[in-house]
């Protein structure tokens, strides 16, 4: 599923329909007493840093969604019952917070029983020029799709006589890049069902909030004085104090305020290009490896810095039952590549590969947790605390061979950040790439760069090998 925008995801016109819970759900909810599951450390996180950035003045939307055509027009009543049927597979999607305390800042959630789940329909209306549609859907995904509301999703279709395109989008606290890798099929699969009369038969899928109460319990047993606390407390001093930004020049201007942000995406290399990459790379952990080690020679040439500090996304979903759930199971892990001493793709491929295995580990612990124990105040400004650079392989997720075919893509919103997040995705196609990062000049040329070598590298590699 290539990662884009929704103003490249190939929208057409045709007759708009929206779907949001309906009146009688949000009233509901209204009445409903807390539920005493917390929320996970990187929703609160998220949640106040919205909260934080808003309060300054700025609206920055951070929703997520995706995109994906299923053939001819649409039936209306099954599709809106086969996303119902959806919406009630993942506990996370029918759970809220409100702010309480005297103060009024302390979170809590809430969870509308499954019963009192029903969804609003209404038909919008018909547009004949695809770039008003796209305006429409965006304003209406920062609208409703926003981190301080509840409920904060909405599905849309986009119907025709001969396909009707499906998008959703989701307020980043509810969901992760696999959460909406396997939306497609899922929905797919329910409105076949509905289709053809029967009820689903799939399972719920494991509850998101279960897990958020887990992981917070777990959190909640360490101290300042542990070993993670410790690891990310000199990896912070190293970083000058700071959470690490991409170490190359992004022509950013302290006094200015928040940027605006560019995104960049493209294919990286062919199928057989990415496999040969994944071979050659397999020795030393596979292409995620490959990819993060060309990347500490890339901005070692770009920035001159002698070590490349960054910190990794992992995917906290360690236990099976966690696999088919909606949510948002990412951690993060710092890792130190001393460049200077990697002065090779072979070397550097060593090096990252015992960075990895060392850090793992501690992305498992929630990084607003470390942060709370190490007393650290980072002033959230931004949406993002740190840059990333994220691989991620989707050839097992069940429908990625149809996404070409079904015109599926996974939807960022670029709005306003100072750091670059980029995400490579190998797919059955290849290597996509996809960024946001600050609009300016320096950084549209540097990220141009580290994107072309990005492709040299692994180009030259294949060829070398």
């Amino acid at each position: 599923m290539r990662m884009t925008d929704i103003q490249r995801c190939e929208v057409r016109p045709g007759r708009l329909v929206e779907w949001t819970f309906s009146p009688a759900s949000v009233a509901a909810a209204a009445d409903l007493p807390e539920d005493s599951r917390p929320p996970a450390y990187i929703q609160e996180s998220h949640i106040r840093t919205a909260r934080s950035v808003r309060d300054g003045g700025l609206f920055v939307p951070t929703w997520l969604g995706t995109a994906f055509d299923m053939p001819g027009r649409a039936d209306l009543d099954a599709l809106q019952e086969a996303l119902r049927d959806w919406t009630l597979r993942h506990e996370t999607l029918r759970s809220g917070f409100r702010w309480s305390g005297a103060a009024g800042d302390e979170m809590r959630r809430f969870t509308l029983d499954a019963d009192d789940v029903s969804l609003h329909r209404t038909v919008v209306g018909d547009f004949t020029d695809p770039d008003d549609l796209v305006r429409r859907l965006q304003d209406r995904f920062d609208v409703t799709a926003d981190a301080l509301r509840w409920p904060n999703f909405i599905y849309t279709a986009v119907v025709r006589d001969d396909s009707t395109s499906v998008y959703m989008a989701f307020d980043h606290s509810n969901v992760d890049a696999q959460s909406i890798h396997r939306i497609p099929a899922e929905l797919h699969e329910l409105y076949t069902a509905r289709l053809a009369g029967t009820s689903p038969q799939s399972a719920p899928a494991s509850s998101y909030v279960d897990f958020c109460e887990i992981e917070h319990t777990d959190a909640d047993r360490i101290d300042d004085r542990h070993e993670i606390v410790a690891r990310w407390r000199e990896f912070i001093r190293r970083c000058d104090g700071r959470l690490p930004n991409f170490p190359v020049d992004l022509g950013l201007d302290p006094e200015a305020g928040l940027p605006t942000q560019k995104l960049l995406r493209e294919e990286l290399t062919d199928p057989d290009t990415a496999a040969a990459f994944e071979a050659y790379c397999r020795p030393y952990g596979g292409s995620s490896v490959g990819v993060l080690a060309a990347t500490a020679l890339i901005v070692h040439d770009l920035g001159g810095q002698p070590v490349y500090r960054t910190v990794v996304p992992f995917h906290t979903r360690v236990k099976s039952r966690w696999t088919d759930s909606v949510g948002w199971y990412v951690g993060g892990a710092p890792i130190e590549i001393p460049v200077e001493q990697a002065y090779d793709l072979p070397s550097a491929l060593r090096t990252v590969r015992d960075a990895l295995h060392a850090a793992r580990h501690l992305a498992r612990m929630p990084l607003a947790r470390v942060l709370h124990l190490l007393g650290t105040d980072f002033r959230p400004t931004s949406p993002d605390l740190y840059s990333i650079v994220s691989y991620v392989d989707t050839r097992g997720i069940a429908g990625s061979g149809q996404w070409t075919e079904q015109k599926a893509y996974g939807l960022i919103r670029v709005s306003y950040g100072d750091q670059v997040c980029a995400w490579v995705t190998r797919l059955h196609e290849g290597l996509w790439f996809a960024s946001r990062y600050p609009d300016t000049d320096v950084a549209q040329k540097n990220m141009r760069l580290y994107v072309e070598r990005l492709r040299d590298v692994i180009t030259s590699t294949v060829r070398q090998a």
